[in-house]
């Protein structure tokens, strides 16, 4: 993994997640148990799954506390926890120059600890064929047309962003994604936790219980799953992702959704003078995004808003460009456009994707979230 350079020293991350306690992952297992899915037999009679049949996978990182087996102070440890970083992955995706921003490390113990953490992970390069087998898992949409087109789902490890008007559908999916995310792998869920950073005020908890109801699920146990912060100026929407690798370390996330993106960028920076501002802050915003993707095994589902585009060309009956400019088209491995279609049908096409072919998906949204559109 390349280190990401950032300009500014970390900021301390402020407890702003407003979840009720903070789980280990074995009682993460026990709440999960509240949660039963159910599954059709071959003579189409339904079943309940047992709690006892949730996939164990192994951690995808190392803890920063192993930096004291290789003899690094524990108050040098907990100065780095302090500012936010808590595996060695997420350290080796810092730089010597922002690790010295932080309060009471000096470059010799700087250098002493980027020293320890290379012995414990492997930095260098891996084979296509290792690559390959890399456990990237993919999350069910909830209608199997858009998964196919998705190649099996939202994927983990890199960042998919859906943009399109308001009313395409595209805090709908957030919403589906929330409950299918914590379904069992072998239902095409993630087995995991979401965190949703909300800039928008358009979180509906009332609104997950009807789809965790379809996908057969205890509703208050994937409320329960879920921690959600509003955010309201750029600057607390960073410092919540700093505060989430804390959560992420110690209990298993499987998705992170920030909905919009964008949102509190074009509220806080106005005219072309603060443009090269803002889109260096949204920059380091989205190299977050990346690392915490990379970091924990989580998929990123971000949401993003369009602007009119005048210059599209005269052929073109409606002109519509997703915001953020150059700096969020490379960040999102993943873009897709939504569009309204018939009633409550919605259209999704494959903007940009390095795996993906260009193609369209119709699906429609129910009580119960994105399902198939039904003839």
């Amino acid at each position: 993994r390349t280190c990401a350079s950032q300009t500014s020293p970390l900021p301390q991350p402020p407890p702003h997640f407003s979840s009720s306690s903070t789980r280990t992952s074995a009682s993460y297992r026990r709440t999960r148990g509240m949660a039963p899915s159910k599954q059709y037999d071959e003579g189409g009679q339904l079943q309940l799954m047992e709690a006892d049949r949730v996939e164990e996978e192994e951690e995808c990182f190392e803890s920063i506390d192993k930096l004291i087996s290789q003899g690094i102070n524990s108050g040098d440890v907990k100065k780095l926890q302090d500012a936010g970083i808590y595996t060695c992955n997420g350290l080796m995706m810092h730089t010597k120059k922002s690790l010295t921003g932080i309060k009471g490390l000096s470059e010799a113990k700087v250098d002493k600890i980027c020293e320890a953490a290379e012995k414990l992970l492997s930095q260098g390069f891996m084979t296509g064929s290792d690559l390959l087998i890399k456990s990237v898992v993919r999350i069910t949409t909830g209608s199997q047309t858009l998964d196919e087109l998705l190649g099996g789902g939202i994927e983990t490890l890199c960042i998919t962003e859906a943009f399109g008007e308001f009313r395409s559908g595209k805090t709908q999916l957030a919403h589906t994604l929330c409950v299918s995310t914590q379904l069992p792998l072998h239902m095409h869920g993630g087995n995991g936790k979401v965190a949703y950073i909300d800039t928008e005020g358009t979180f509906r908890p009332e609104r997950i219980v009807p789809i965790a109801e379809r996908f057969g699920m205890d509703a208050n146990a994937v409320l329960d799953n879920i921690i959600y912060a509003r955010a309201y100026t750029y600057e607390h929407q960073y410092n919540l992702l700093l505060g989430l690798a804390a959560k992420m370390a110690e209990e298993p996330f499987r998705l992170l959704i920030v909905d919009s993106v964008i949102a509190l960028f074009r509220v806080d920076f106005s005219g072309r003078g603060e443009l090269a501002e803002r889109q260096q802050k949204l920059a380091q915003m989205l190299s977050r995004l990346t690392k915490i993707a990379e970091e924990f095994n989580v998929a990123v589902y971000i949401t993003n808003q369009v602007i009119a585009d005048p210059g599209g060309g005269m052929f073109i009956t409606d002109p519509k460009k997703p915001a953020g400019g150059h700096v969020l088209a490379h960040a999102a491995t993943i873009r897709l456009m939504l569009r309204k279609g018939k009633g409550e049908q919605r259209v999704c096409k494959i903007f940009d994707a390095p795996n993906l072919p260009e193609g369209e998906a119709v699906f429609q949204i129910t009580t119960g979230g994105l399902m198939d559109v039904k003839d």
